[in-house]
């Protein structure tokens, strides 16, 4: 046990020596960055009447040529409230149903690709809960030219209000930042090595048609989308999205347990690919505070690492900082169990998502 108890130590200091490398290294948008790219702004919607309107709104402030709404078979009057918006430049598109082998958000988007003026040279897809900054979108877009990329996916400064948001949430920004090489990954063509945040991609045209576009049946279509654009040759990056893009992701508990079992069965490739990544994760920052409270110094260490790497992601990209990162190590161990549940659903086949089947 004492052994295992430094190897976890030594990873979580790794982990947090990377956090801080790539706190260095990430490319971040800058506001008031000014771009020539003709750009089309592409919302998939489904029952989001609650959200549209505030993400259209933060929209005004963006130099794009048009903003395209796709209704996925809203029941509560989503496309309704998107076309009392009043802005010249939206259009509120009814989106078919998803034939079979296809799920609903990478069929609403593909229609949506397809729907966006032929000469735009940017697609940039935008989840409905998506808050920008003035300018937010003509920053990301800058970067593509700026680092010859063809696909930049801001992250979102993550708002998260109750317990549950605030223990989970977080780990989008950490996770990234901690265990993903952010300047080699965006060199490399491994498609281990490729990550986005569907709430906010922005993807050169030219090379999304030559990718193929969005998957049929990808449950992560954000990061199927990266991968597809590296096997037709771009290059495409996680940047710092904070300072341009919020986003509160889920409404409370229910809502999150629900909205990351559709999809974390399938976010580590298979059940032992999970189960390896969460021994891992395990090791590093769930065993050396517990053996820290049977009064480990070396256990100590590892949790005190664990929190400083929490603690300065946290900071960087705007998230609330204390008393969150002291939980951490719940925080990894809801993740498991968030992801057990998943695939546990999976196999019986019965995970759903607003009304649909995944």
């Amino acid at each position: 046990m004492t052994r295992l108890t430094t190897l976890g130590s030594a990873l979580a200091v790794l982990g947090t020596a990377h956090a801080a490398l790539n706190a260095r290294l990430v490319r971040r948008p800058l506001p008031g960055t000014t771009t020539s790219a003709r750009i089309s702004v592409l919302i998939p919607a489904r029952d989001e009447a609650a959200t549209i309107a505030a993400c259209l709104g933060s929209l005004r402030a963006q130099d794009v040529q048009e903003i395209l709404v796709l209704d996925d078979g809203s029941s509560d009057g989503t496309s309704t409230v998107a076309a009392a918006v009043g802005d010249p430049r939206v259009r509120v598109l009814t989106g078919t149903p998803p034939p079979p082998g296809w799920l609903g958000k990478p069929h609403a988007c593909i229609q949506l690709a397809a729907a966006a003026d032929p000469s735009s040279d940017v697609l940039v897809f935008l989840d409905a809960d998506v808050r920008l900054c003035p300018g937010g979108i003509a920053a990301a877009v800058a970067l593509l030219d700026e680092h010859q990329l063809d696909l930049v996916s801001p992250q979102p400064r993550e708002l998260a209000e109750t317990a549950g948001e605030r223990l989970v949430q977080p780990l989008l920004q950490w996770s990234i930042r901690t265990l993903l090489p952010l300047r080699i990954a965006e060199r490399s063509s491994h498609a281990s090595l490729a990550a986005a945040n569907g709430q906010f991609i922005a993807v050169r045209r030219e090379v999304y048609e030559r990718a193929g576009g969005h998957r049929p049946d990808a449950v992560l279509d954000d990061v199927a989308l990266a991968r597809a654009v590296r096997a037709a040759g771009g290059r495409g990056a996680v940047v710092d999205g904070s300072a341009v893009a919020t986003c509160r992701m889920y409404d409370g508990w229910a809502e999150l347990r629900d909205g990351h079992g559709k999809s974390l069965w399938s976010a580590f490739g298979s059940e032992p690919g999970s189960a390896a990544v969460f021994a891992l994760l395990g090791l590093a920052y769930v065993l050396p505070p517990v053996a820290a409270v049977r009064g480990s110094r070396v256990g100590l260490l590892g949790y005190a690492a664990a929190v400083a790497g929490r603690a300065l992601v946290a900071r960087d990209t705007g998230e609330r900082v204390w008393p969150d990162s002291l939980a951490h190590p719940l925080s990894v161990t809801l993740l498991g169990w968030l992801t057990l549940r998943s695939h546990r659903l999976h196999r019986r086949g019965s995970l759903r998502w607003r009304g649909r089947a995944v």
